[in-house]
């Protein structure tokens, strides 16, 4: 194993989900209302019957423009930022390893939602490629 990328994933994490504590604190002391800063959760029912272009295929979307998610139980794992929970740690570093080893990761699926996306499948590399600070990330939009 990558004994020096196990620990730099280990720091990215720790730098990831410390700036989503200190994201939560920040809200509390402006006496923002709890649902601020979370992971907003699309009801998937009303989009049930858009299906993946399967004929244009994966391409490349803002990662900024990504703002929500399909999948309720994901809204406590991470934030409106997609920074992760503490119970994310084992999955999120090793999309961290994968990605510093060079894999290359299939894309996520996500929905498109007005100007914005809605995560189907990907949570996890939608975070990882934020902390990064990549600017685009490759994905599969359903019609």
């Amino acid at each position: 194993m990558d004994h020096w990328g196990q620990i730099e994933a280990e720091q990215a994490f720790g730098r990831a989900a410390r700036a989503r504590r200190r994201a939560a604190l920040a809200n509390r002391l402006r006496r923002r209302c709890s649902a601020c800063g979370r992971l907003a959760v699309h009801d998937e029912r009303p989009l049930m019957h858009r299906r993946p272009a399967a004929a244009a295929g994966p391409r490349e979307i803002p990662l900024h423009a990504i703002s929500a998610t399909l999948e309720p139980n994901r809204a406590s794992q991470f934030d409106g930022e997609f920074r992760p929970a503490g119970t994310t740690r084992g999955r999120w570093q090793r999309v961290w390893l994968a990605e510093h080893r060079g894999a290359v990761l299939p894309p996520i699926q996500v929905v498109q939602v007005g100007d914005t996306y809605a995560v189907r499948d990907g949570h996890h590399r939608v975070s990882v490629a934020k902390a990064r600070g990549a600017a685009t990330i490759s994905a599969i939009v359903a019609a």
